[in-house]
């Protein structure tokens, strides 16, 4: 799947993801098929990170 290149549009891409169908980060990069470890490393680049307890990348 490709992900927006946009920081913020990644941002809101994922946070809409996460909140209406999917319930972890590791379930949504199951589904799209997507590698966790970069996802993370694109996420940390732009000074986000993934904030399991509310399930949203701030």
């Amino acid at each position: 799947m490709q992900l927006p290149s946009d920081g913020a549009m990644l941002q809101s891409f994922l946070n809409m993801k996460l909140r209406d169908a999917y319930d972890s980060l590791d379930a949504l990069c199951d589904d799209l098929e997507l590698d966790r470890d970069d996802l993370e490393r694109r996420l940390s680049a732009l000074g986000l990170s993934y904030d399991a307890a509310h399930n949203r990348v701030d």
